[in-house]
């Protein structure tokens, strides 16, 4: 079948569900909050990199997770200007009416999705245009899902049944 196809629909709904399973470990059981975490924290880290390094981001997400990414973004915008404290608090004003859950835990947790499913060169050039603070918090989170002995950050590619 093409690129359009059902069958990339099957495939970007399974490769989403793989990556909501991963944040539900770590966040919970709440599958549209670990979805709001998601949608929110890589929009914010859309916004705050450097246009090209944005896009080839989102060309390395599932199709379904890359349309909340581009969800209300502004190109011109970008990147806006950050620090990790003012991130922390905008992701809890994002997710404010979610139920309590630690910001920080938040964007770990979607740092660690990220370094299980793109490439390891993806993540180290996105990592390399963070604050020191924020690029120290993904090193901790992919330190939590990377066995001993093996590179973050390698790419799964999942099959459908």
């Amino acid at each position: 079948m093409s690129a359009t196809g059902p069958d990339v629909f099957d495939k970007t709904l399974h490769t989403t569900n793989i990556w909501l399973n991963d944040l539900m470990e770590e966040l919970g059981p709440d599958r549209q909050l670990s979805w709001n975490v998601l949608s929110t924290v890589l929009q914010m880290l859309r916004d705050r990199l450097p246009l090209g390094l944005a896009a080839h981001l989102g060309a390395e997400l599932p199709v379904l997770v890359r349309g909340a990414y581009y969800d209300r973004f502004e190109p011109a915008r970008q990147p806006s200007d950050w620090d990790w404290d003012e991130f922390v608090i905008e992701v809890t004003d994002r997710l404010s009416d979610a139920r309590l859950l630690d910001a920080s835990d938040a964007v770990r947790s979607v740092f660690a999705t990220l370094s299980r499913h793109i490439s390891r060169g993806q993540v180290a050039k996105v990592q390399a245009t963070l604050p020191e603070k924020l690029r120290t918090m993904w090193r901790s989170a992919e330190e939590r899902v990377t066995p001993p002995g093996q590179s973050a950050a390698q790419p799964t590619a999942p099959s459908l049944p």
